[in-house]
């Protein structure tokens, strides 16, 4: 780790640890949407604090990983009832059926194709849905891989992270896949983001930060805290990547060439799961314990 000055940390009340502040995502409305896994709700915060929360039903349909879509809205993954959810910038919300039962829907993405793309980590598909709500499932070349998050990269194509099959994925609009291992067994990837040029991952059973080129060579690079279960993450303009910590209650930063610094999180054990760039330059994180942070580089 490389000693840096220390970035300002506040952080926000978020509905409480009753609520579990889980996915975290900027809206187009200039505010923070989050997911509340345990209360089942979608909640907006404003840069200033302003909290609101709009209920689901039912409240055990554990919504879980939020993102912008090319509508305007946020959509979002119902794990625990199996379904695709989608919020207005005023608070409407509407769900959506998928095809096949019992899939646990995870991560989810607007692509390049002008659809919403999720992983299903049950059965072994990466899901594609438009703003109608019309699904498209594609099968993956593998059994038990778990597909977890998902990102748009550079070349047209979406990755994804494979946590029990320990590898990297890529998903062209059309559904070819191919599947990159990773040279660490048992490394467990979940985050997964682009920085414009290559994709960035973590691995949470590993305590490394991971880059894979659009032409499959991979790279890891070993946190200082190898128990420290990085989780989420996200780059931002000035090419670095910032992630967090859940085990170790940290939130981390990696520069293109590979150079870590680790921050201490104020809440001690406050979980930070979610992390976005927000609209106002800093890194936000959701705590599932019951609060948000905000992260001033």
């Amino acid at each position: 780790m490389h000693p840096a000055e220390a970035p300002a940390i506040d952080e926000f009340p978020a509905g409480g640890a009753e609520a579990g502040p889980y996915g975290i995502a900027a809206g187009p409305d200039g505010a923070l949407w989050l997911t509340l896994v345990h209360s089942g709700h979608i909640a907006r915060l404003s840069v200033d604090g302003g909290f609101e929360q709009y209920a689901l039903d039912p409240p055990t349909c554990r919504p879980t990983v939020i993102a912008p879509g090319p509508d305007g809205a946020l959509w979002f993954t119902r794990y625990q009832d199996h379904r695709i959810g989608r919020v207005t910038v005023d608070g409407e919300t509407e769900v959506f059926d998928l095809p096949t039962p019992d899939s646990g829907p995870f991560g989810i993405t607007a692509g390049p194709d002008g659809a919403m793309w999720f992983t299903e980590t049950t059965t072994d598909r990466i899901g594609r849905i438009t703003g109608r709500g019309e699904v498209t499932e594609f099968a993956l070349p593998v059994e038990g891989g778990f597909p977890s998050a998902i990102t748009a990269g550079p070349d047209g194509a979406l990755w994804f992270t494979l946590n029990q099959a320990n590898a990297i994925g890529r998903i062209t609009p059309d559904g070819d896949t191919v599947l990159h291992p990773l040279p660490t067994p048992g490394a467990a990837p979940v985050g997964i983001t682009c920085d414009g040029t290559a994709l960035w991952f973590v691995e949470i059973a590993a305590g490394r930060i991971g880059r894979v080129s659009t032409d499959g060579r991979i790279e890891e690079f070993p946190l200082p805290d190898r128990a420290a279960r990085p989780h989420a993450v996200v780059a931002v303009p000035t090419g670095e990547c910032w992630f967090t910590e859940w085990g170790a209650n940290r939130v981390g930063r990696i520069t293109p060439s590979g150079e870590i610094t680790e921050y201490d999180l104020p809440t001690p054990s406050s979980e930070p799961h979610g992390i976005t760039a927000g609209p106002d330059g800093a890194l936000w994180i959701a705590l599932e314990t019951g609060g948000v942070a905000r992260v001033a580089p």
